[in-house]
């Protein structure tokens, strides 16, 4: 079997650890082609895509005009989700509720920024805690798979609660931090799909050691029929619609609600931090950063030479590094022997086991023709 030599894109960052990366003639990655397709089905940060927002402002306004809220948002403390939840509220006068999903792994910063966001912009926050001991057994068993995309437990959960907490309150619009700007690129391979409850289920079965009675999860035919269709769920991403600067965000937070950010995305989960900047690039050669500022340079934010000269700096000092692993040693329960043993096996994928891969696959691929061609016909027009 030949070995991959290594290339890096010379547009963007991203390189051969994404192993189903390609490239053209001019060394452009396969990221960047999709970039450039998808961005005016996806991405409308002008004065046209705000006039858009507005109209849906208005519309959910108007449906919810006797109701307690407008929209219900999940509130990591992350920077996009706590960006969003300032425009929401403050330039379009959105009631919000904000639901929080404590999966056990809150750094005392992440909690602050909270805090001080719901206070400043008057949100209602319900915060649901994941029972600790079924979160931990199945993070002890998607250790033990040896799979790269260890924030499924956490991501899953996430989504399942605030799902939950929208049924149980009557709100059919959820509003979504996820956007085109900061996130277009991410290898399916480094961060399968959170989503996929029969992969999660699969897993569990294998090596975890407890039943699970209290997990938040979602199926697939929740996700994609019944929470769109019978219940008329909408999942908004209004970051997609107006502009949204990295830099900009952490400067506005700052002033206005006291945010301190993280050093990086998704930082504000300290077992995600340690996810991303040692256990994958330490198993699988994927640093999950390059993915970032990749999407950085490609939406304008970042200069290439800027992002290469980032990736470039370790993410831990090798004393951060020791104890962030010997703290996520200790709270997963996890003997020093058995630990380093999960460390030093091989790495798995995702392919190991059941999942429903071929129905995301499918459902992707089918997305992505329906916005080829409404791009086609708008051009036609």
């Amino acid at each position: 079997m030949s070995i991959r030599s290594h290339q890096i894109c010379e547009r963007c960052i991203m390189d051969t650890s994404d192993p189903h990366i390609h490239f053209d003639n001019d060394g452009t990655c396969s990221h960047c082609k999709f970039f450039d397709e998808s961005q005016a089905g996806s991405w409308q940060p002008n004065a046209e895509g705000k006039q858009a927002f507005e109209a849906i402002v208005s519309a959910i306004r108007e449906e919810n005009r006797f109701a307690a809220y407008d929209c219900i948002i999940g509130l990591s403390g992350g920077l996009d989700s706590a960006y969003l939840a300032y425009v929401a509220r403050r330039q379009f006068g959105l009631r919000l509720l904000a639901v929080h999903v404590d999966g056990g792994w809150n750094s005392e910063l992440a909690v602050r920024n909270i805090e001080g966001i719901v206070k400043t912009l008057d949100i209602e926050l319900h915060t649901l805690v994941v029972d600790w001991e079924e979160m931990r057994d199945v993070q002890r068993a998607f250790l033990r798979a040896g799979l790269a995309n260890q924030d499924v437990p956490q991501d899953h959960a996430f989504i399942a609660g605030l799902y939950g907490e929208a049924v149980k309150h009557g709100i059919r619009h959820v509003l979504s931090g996820g956007n085109f700007a900061t996130e277009s690129v991410l290898p399916t391979e480094w961060a399968y799909n959170a989503m996929d409850l029969r992969h999660l289920r699969a897993i569990h079965r294998r090596f975890g050691e407890h039943p699970l009675r209290n997990f938040p999860t979602v199926s697939f035919f929740q996700y994609y029929f019944w929470y769109p269709v019978v219940k008329r769920m909408t999942v908004l991403r209004p970051l997609n619609y107006l502009p949204y600067n990295r830099d900009d965000a952490i400067h506005v937070l700052e002033r206005e609600t006291g945010f301190q950010y993280y050093g990086g995305k998704h930082f504000e989960s300290v077992f995600t931090k340690w996810q991303q900047l040692f256990y994958r690039p330490m198993k699988f050669g994927y640093d999950e950063r390059r993915a970032y500022l990749s999407s950085l340079v490609l939406s304008g934010q970042m200069q290439r030479a800027d992002a290469l000269e980032e990736i470039r700096r370790p993410g831990y000092t090798d004393a951060e590094l020791d104890a962030a692993t010997e703290y996520v040693r200790n709270k997963l329960g996890f003997s020093a022997a058995e630990f380093a043993d999960i460390l030093a096996a091989p790495p798995g994928t995702f392919r190991d086991y059941p999942s429903n891969h071929h129905l995301f696959a499918m459902k992707d691929r089918l997305k992505h023709r329906l916005a080829t061609m409404g791009i086609r016909l708008r051009r036609r027009s």
